[in-house]
């Protein structure tokens, strides 16, 4: 890791990958092309600290859900990015950034981003709610993987109430953030149960439950088609002067534009069972016949929600798509725009930016041979390019998600270098690389890997 400048208070650093590095991507690259797993794992026994190539042998292990192997790689590949870091980063100052159009800098992105979503399937929201500062931290103004869309979910998990409101508050001038549907339900909902909070003094109560009133029926008035989709996730059956309503109807949730659409399916699938409590759904139903009575009385802020509508939901930005990417939200994922959805899209790298900075490039090869061929080592490891045939009684080649057997196996023999059988270990007992094998498998600025593996960013504590 470099750093760039520093301006206005803010440094900017970027990743670099040595020549031993790259000549690992460019092998990475040519094995995720002949969509063999087993070509990643032989990678890896040469660059075992290979970013890339960690992450996306995550991503297998998780679809054949050996969660533990997954969890371990993405945590080897912090460890690696952790060595390279420079001595002036900080993660925790909040005035280090990594632009992303750099792809050296995005593979931190995403392993941050799945050692997050580990951390939130295991119960630990707290935790994966400071991952998600952190992420949107190193780029709060682009916010490439759009974790303005997480990060209210996160706080409302972690019972941080206050958080959320102040994030609000503070950046919903420059940033609008009550045009986003999951801001716009999820801070009434942090008023509300901030409400609830018996310690708190009545009159604080009484004004959090009067903000929250008065912000969930502007939500269900900017967004209409949110309701009945949400009491369908709860289980709950809605009273019939509501799901009559032509406001509330089944053609607000039609007329919907297909971002908007994506956005609220996004939101319905992550934090639809937040609003399960009784006293939640209590008070939303008061406010739904609030906002009843202003639409038949004719409030002229129901047509300008109308039309703000119209107008700013036209197409999603492609920090969204990439998010939705990430996500794996069925409903979400089968909203998205056919442009996107016919273009191939890489687990280590999901829609990259348009304006892109290489630093290097992929070098072209030349030979029919050489481009179906790599060689690491002793092995050889034929890769046939997706576009080309088979020959006849040749076993094809699957797609990653058909190489069951094999992939839990093959990884775990990562941990002893090929050698006898063992119990799988932690990080303390794990072998270090040697010098040769870091040069190979870790981009850093030091020329060596510490003895043992720190206790930060890697584990999820801060």
């Amino acid at each position: 890791m470099r750093l760039l400048e520093s301006k206005k208070g803010l440094s900017f650093f970027a990743f670099e990958h040595s020549e031993e590095y790259q000549q690992a991507q460019h092998k990475f690259l040519v094995a995720v092309e002949s969509m063999e797993p087993n070509n990643i794992v032989v990678l890896l026994q040469t660059s075992p600290y290979h970013v890339d190539s960690l992450l996306q042998l995550s991503d297998a292990c998780r679809f054949q859900e050996d969660q533990e192997m997954a969890r371990d790689l993405v945590e080897r590949a912090l460890y690696s990015m952790e060595c390279a870091f420079h001595p002036l980063f900080s993660l925790t100052s909040g005035a280090c950034r990594l632009d992303y159009r750099r792809p050296e800098n995005r593979s931190f992105y995403l392993a941050l981003y799945k050692q997050m979503s580990f951390l939130e399937k295991r119960g630990c929201p707290r935790t994966a709610l400071e991952y998600c500062k952190l992420i949107l931290s190193l780029e709060p103004d682009e916010d490439p993987l759009c974790m303005l869309l997480l990060i209210d979910h996160l706080a409302l998990r972690a019972r941080n109430y206050e958080y959320l409101i102040r994030l609000f508050q503070e950046w919903e001038a420059h940033r609008n953030l009550s045009q986003l549907p999951n801001f716009a339900f999820s801070v009434p909902l942090a008023y509300f149960l901030l409400s609830q909070q018996t310690d708190l003094p009545e009159c604080e109560r009484s004004s959090a439950r009067q903000k929250a009133s008065l912000l969930i029926q502007q939500a269900l008035t900017m967004f209409p088609g949110v309701l009945l989709p949400l009491l369908e996730s709860c289980s709950v059956r809605p009273d019939a002067s509501v799901s009559s309503h032509r406001f509330f109807g089944p053609s607000a949730e039609i007329s919907q534009p297909p971002a908007l659409s994506q956005l609220v399916n996004l939101y319905l699938g992550r934090s639809h069972f937040l609003w399960k409590e009784p006293a939640t759904m209590s008070w939303l139903e008061e406010n739904v016949h609030e906002v009843l009575q202003a639409v038949d009385a004719g409030d002229p802020a129901v047509e300008a929600c109308e039309n703000r509508r119209k107008v700013l939901y036209q197409r999603a930005p492609r920090n969204i798509h990439r998010h939705v990417i990430l996500s794996e939200i069925k409903e979400a994922v089968a909203a998205l725009p056919p442009d996107v959805t016919t273009q191939s899209v890489m687990g280590f790298d999901p829609l990259p930016p348009s304006d892109t900075i290489y630093s290097y490039v992929r070098p072209e090869r030349k030979g029919e041979e050489e481009r179906n061929s790599v060689i690491w080592g002793s092995q050889l490891c034929v890769c046939r390019p997706r576009s080309f045939p088979s020959p006849p009684n040749a076993k094809s080649h699957q797609p990653w998600k058909h190489h069951c057997s094999l992939l839990p196996v093959t990884a775990a023999k990562l941990y002893h270098g090929g050698g006898e059988a063992r119990g799988r270990s932690g990080w303390g007992s794990e072998p270090q690389p040697g010098p040769e094998q870091a040069d190979a498998g870790c981009a850093r600025h030091d020329g060596q890997l510490p003895p043992q593996r720190p206790g930060g960013a890697a584990r999820g504590r801060r």
